[in-house]
């Protein structure tokens, strides 16, 4: 066991715990921003409902991925010291930009959100959660930036050994982020109409459960009502929920796929070795592999097979064209040895690693199979949402209980195609923790080995125990955030809007809902926090 394979391990664990919660944070903040901006310019009912309801489990996971997410800036200093001190020139303007918009516009603005109800001039209140979201949505560039310098180093020039940023331009718009960009946007849109999509599905079956919702012979619903949250607005508040879910997913899908396809055209210029362990292309050509067998995990690929190939689909993503051909990974291995040694140096810095012999083919069976459950994930969602679409224009859902935990289960799908995406990008990139650039558009010379990014200073106890206790932590608030969205989704409009329970008004007209509510004395209803938490 070494310290670099804990570091990594560390740093993997806390950082796909804290992206599971960015997507959901940016495309939900995203929807309840149109959903208040419908009610603020219809003044329906349901648009009001939809605010609350679906605001507050954005809330909640707004708040644990902040939490989770502030460990990240630490893990610079912690066990990745040496890497921090040779990008730090670089990384300092967009992870100070991201800082300044996450933990000042956005909590600034999202406070007055929270707490603004009935306070605010509706309109005023509209924008303060507009300005969070957006804000979001650039802090996220801003990270975005960061990373594509990672995998494309730009705008810099070497000095004594370090990169030092001479073009910020050129850093802020390198190319890879801005496709990576909008890639990384309709992925928190699929995750968040996937959302919205298997809880209304939900909330629908359970209205015909009790009772509430019938179906005639002509197989259209028959919408009852109950007292309190439970009457007829209650149908459309999931219904519209429901049908906007499965569009949002099924648009993000063909998104992803679109700019997907761009990404994939730079990392086979700008990362050829990352492509090909994705295809598990061991030679030169342009069939793209449904499915191989072999050792993908071996440091040589030659007894990999193709079973099922595609002929010009490789080329296609590559280069646009059905006939150029692929480097294949015995051809770029030579390429990559006689550019950046067989051998990492021996330098004190590489610590035990020094002088072994670099394995520049990275992990096939991360990189084959997360490409391919990538794409699947999100196919799969995006088909379940044309399929649920197609259910919906009935007004309700089947009555199977299978069928609604199979809906609430295809809520985790693009969350794993998210998680798969992103465990293959930065995965791929090994055995450097900064990629070279072979692309003319970026700047040759300008790498670092991941053995070189590990804190010297940090012994391999000290990783353990930070990785265990890290682990445990954030297990721990994983089960509060599940258990907590669990109980309000289960609540329904009510948990968001205790006002309903109590036959409070519900006329959508400023501060009628929760201000008369109040001014009636009702305990709850006059308490914002009841909303806020």
């Amino acid at each position: 066991m070494e310290a670099l394979e804990i570091a990594r391990w560390q740093f993997g664990i806390t950082t796909v715990y804290h992206f599971v919660m960015v997507p959901l944070t940016i495309g939900l903040g995203l929807l309840v921003a149109v959903m208040q901006t419908m009610w603020f310019r219809t003044g329906q009912h349901q648009y009001l409902r939809m605010t609350k309801f679906w605001g507050k489990l954005f809330l909640i996971n707004f708040i644990v991925g902040v939490a989770t997410g502030l460990v990240q800036e630490f893990q610079f200093g912690m066990a990745w010291s040496e890497y921090s001190r040779f990008v730090g020139d670089v990384f300092g303007a967009p992870l100070a930009m991201e800082a300044l918009l996450a933990f000042f516009v956005e909590s600034t603005f999202l406070g007055l959100w929270i707490f603004g109800w009935d306070r605010l001039p509706r309109l005023l209140h509209l924008l303060s959660l507009w300005a969070a979201v957006l804000a979001s949505v650039f802090s996220a560039y801003f990270i975005l930036v960061a990373n594509s310098w990672m995998q494309h180093p730009v705008g810099v020039e070497m000095v004594d050994g370090r990169p030092v940023m001479v073009d910020v331009w050129a850093v802020f718009t390198n190319n890879t982020a801005l496709v990576a960009f909008p890639h990384t946007l309709f992925g928190c849109l699929a995750v968040a109409g996937a959302f919205l999509l298997g809880i209304s599905w939900y909330h629908l079956w359970k209205r015909r459960h009790d009772g509430l919702d019938t179906v005639g012979p002509d197989g259209r619903v028959s919408v009852g009502g109950a007292q309190g949250a439970r009457d007829a607005v209650d149908h459309r508040v999931w219904l519209q929920s429901a049908r906007a879910g499965a569009v949002v997913a099924m648009i993000a899908f063909a998104g992803t796929g679109i700019t997907g396809d761009l990404q994939g055209k730079l990392m086979f210029d700008q990362q050829p070795m990352k492509m090909a362990a994705a295809e598990a292309a061991c030679h030169d050509g342009t069939g793209f592999s449904i499915l191989s067998i072999g050792n993908l995990g071996a440091q040589s690929c030659d007894d990999i097979t193709a079973v099922i190939e595609v002929p010009g689909v490789l080329s296609f993503l590559a280069n646009g064209d059905f006939t150029t051909e692929v480097k294949g990974v015995n051809t770029l291995l030579p390429e990559y040895q006689e550019k950046y040694g067989t051998h990492l140096p021996d330098d004190p810095k590489y610590g035990e690693l020094a002088g072994t012999e670099i394995d520049y083919l990275p992990v096939m069976e991360v990189t084959y199979w997360g490409f391919r459950l990538m794409i699947g994930f999100g196919a799969l969602a995006a088909v379940a949402a044309a399929a649920a679409l197609w259910v919906l224009r009935r007004g309700t859902v089947p009555a199977s209980r299978p069928l609604m935990r199979l809906a609430v289960l295809g809520i985790l799908a693009p969350f794993g195609a998210n998680i798969a995406g992103w465990v293959f990008t930065e995965m791929g990139r090994q055995p450097f923790v900064v990629a070279p650039n072979p692309d003319p558009t970026g700047i040759d010379g300008v790498f670092m080995f991941t053995a070189a990014a590990v804190s010297p200073g940090v012994s391999l106890a000290e990783l353990v125990t930070s990785l265990v206790l890290l682990t445990g932590v954030y297990a721990a608030l994983l089960v509060v955030e599940v258990r907590l969205l669990v109980t309000y989704v289960r609540g329904g409009t009510a948990a968001a809007m205790p006002e309903l329970a109590h036959g409070a008004r519900d006329d959508g007209h400023g501060g009628s809902d929760d201000g008369d509510a109040s001014r009636r004395g009702g305990k709850d209803d006059g308490d914002v926090l009841a909303f806020a938490y």
